[in-house]
């Protein structure tokens, strides 16, 4: 089954108040049944299938079969802090015992961003983000040092590190000071965007990080626009994927297609990709590479938006492409997909949901040929395409009905997400598996880029599920036609496949986060500087400038000198 059900949000008062009041506080050291209900940093999500240990509603998802999580509501119940005048070891309230300058440890408290504990002597900083709530979680996974998964929620710091001024510097006298003159240097901190540029530099300074970011480079729309099939214009890499497959290929290849799915369309999709079916300088075969890309693609597609019927008059492997937009939903249809649209979140502030001329929310439901679902991936996909989240934000069809159905799709293959690597890294072998990887059976082949696109529903397992078997049929099929040679060792499935993780040779951090450290040399004592993490933000590393923006968001007081 390529798609999921999805649910209409119901907007009724009275229904979400039943559903707060069936809620529990989600606990990620439990399992949940399919249609459990949990309460999740003020909303309430619904299991739609079995949710293992671990598995937070919070998970930032490419696509929404990748999460056995729903949202269908949202709530102020969360649970209340503890009174002031409240003895610290009452039953109801974990107390967190102080051992010398910063407290001990313990399983329940309750724990925030940045907040720092002690635990067997080493001393912990509770990661901020979207993981912030698996630090008061169970101590089995998430105890700092010693639970299964503990850095996931925590990270490791030395009191250097976090060291406070000297108490015995002797303070500079009061100065009388003008209050017409409010640039004192004292009341903030000032740098040159220079001294910020060459900081962004040396941290993505990284070649695995320089490599990803060759990968989705993008070319203008002017260019992409004028593509035409067989002209002498189209750039290289376009070129070569017409000398593979022919608009015959394509017809016949996607028989049952939606018209919206033209074979200019898909030029126009691997135009503004340049990396994609590019022309490699170091020796490797570039149109091997290419074939096995697009056999490796065209299997997805299928899968994802095919008509898996029998009796069709063309085989299976050949009825891709038969759903521009999710089944079941319309351009006007209201509540799909839109929970992340709220403007107090730091989601619907990065990428603010469009609306219908009454104020309403649009819908951000699977569209094209990778089902791009959220406003959380059709901002970033909106940026990388027009320089803007706003133009698909306000116009989400535009990804179904325009050459943006297919560019959608290279988009995902291109882009990695940590701790994963990119498909294309995957088959072109720049993405090369450590021995963590090997650990999680993890190596190159068809089998690991199923574990890419959808390795939280089809992968794992003790056998192969159905939707991976159909994967498997077509890209054999596809690598038959397109002359992609499979060698007999080759893993096309991922039964027994375990996930990416932050230990894997793919976890490059992609996203700019405060630097909680400690400075002397600043007038507050505040870093003035981010840092690289692997969870998602609203500052990207793979974007010029977000450096920038991420150390003014959390250093509103600096002076930026140009």
């Amino acid at each position: 089954m390529t798609h999921l059900k999805k649910l209409l949000l119901s907007t009724s008062l009275a229904l979400m108040t039943c559903e707060v009041a069936a809620a529990q506080l989600y606990d990620p050291s439990k399992n949940y049944p399919s249609g459990s209900q949990v309460s999740f940093n003020g909303a309430i999500y619904q299991a739609k299938w079995w949710a293992n240990p671990s598995q937070s509603p919070g998970d930032q998802v490419s696509a929404p079969w990748e999460t056995p999580w729903k949202l269908i509501g949202q709530t102020d119940d969360t649970p209340p802090p503890a009174e002031p005048d409240e003895p610290a070891d009452t039953p109801d309230s974990p107390s967190v015992p102080s051992d010398g300058q910063y407290s001990n440890y313990q399983e329940g408290g309750s724990y925030q961003g940045g907040d720092i504990v002690l635990n067997n002597g080493q001393l912990y900083r509770c990661k901020p983000g979207v993981t912030v709530p698996w630090c008061s979680g169970a101590g089995w996974a998430y105890a700092p040092g010693t639970g299964t998964a503990w850095d996931s929620a925590w990270e490791l710091v030395s009191e250097d590190e976090i060291a406070e001024p000297d108490p015995e510097t002797p303070e500079v006298p009061d100065q009388p000071v003008e209050p017409e003159v409010p640039s004192d240097p004292g009341d903030g901190y000032q740098v040159t965007q220079a001294q910020l540029d060459a900081r962004e530099a040396e941290l993505t300074s990284d070649p695995l990080l320089s490599q990803v970011k060759e990968s989705i480079r993008t070319r203008d729309n002017q260019t992409v626009e004028a593509v035409t099939a067989l002209s002498g214009q189209n750039p290289e890499n376009v070129k070569r994927v017409e000398a593979i497959v022919s608009e015959a290929d394509w017809d016949y290849l996607f028989a049952k297609r939606s018209p919206e799915y033209s074979y200019r369309h898909f030029l126009q999709a691997v135009a503004k990709f340049p990396a994609f079916c590019a022309s490699y300088e170091d020796g490797r075969d570039s149109e091997a590479i290419c074939r096995r890309s697009l056999a490796t693609m065209f299997a997805h597609f299928t899968q994802e938006t095919g008509g898996h019927t029998e009796h069709w008059d063309v085989p299976e492997w050949r009825q891709g492409l038969v759903h521009a937009r999710e089944m079941g939903w319309t351009e006007q249809m209201r509540g799909g997909y839109n929970g992340e649209c709220n403007p107090a979140t730091w989601q619907g502030q990065t990428w603010p949901c469009g609306t219908f001329d009454n104020g309403e929310y649009k819908s951000y439901f699977g569209r094209g040929a990778k089902q791009l679902s959220y406003n959380y991936n059709y901002g970033p996909f909106s940026e990388a395409m027009f320089g803007t989240v706003r133009t698909l934000l306000d116009h989400p069809e535009m990804v179904a009905d325009t050459w943006l159905n297919l560019a959608s799709a290279v988009f995902f293959f291109t882009y990695p997400q940590p701790p994963k690597p990119s498909m294309l890294h995957v088959i072109d072998g720049t993405w090369q598996p450590n021995s963590r990887d090997e650990q999680n059976g993890l190596y190159p082949g068809f089998g690991v880029t199923t574990q890419i696109i959808n390795g939280g529903v089809e992968c794992g397992g003790t056998t192969e599920v159905a939707q991976s078997v159909n994967r498997i049929s077509y890209f054999r099929s596809f690598a038959s036609y397109l002359g992609v040679t499979i060698a007999e060792d080759e893993i096309l499935g991922c039964r027994g496949m375990k996930q990416f993780d932050a230990e894997g040779a793919g976890a490059t951090n992609i996203y700019w986060e405060k630097d909680w450290g400690w400075s002397a040399d600043t007038p507050s004592g505040g870093s003035y500087a981010c840092q690289l993490v692997g969870y998602q933000t609203p500052y990207s590393a793979l974007k010029q400038g977000d450096y920038t923006a991420c150390v003014k968001a959390h250093f509103p007081d600096i002076q930026v000198i140009e």
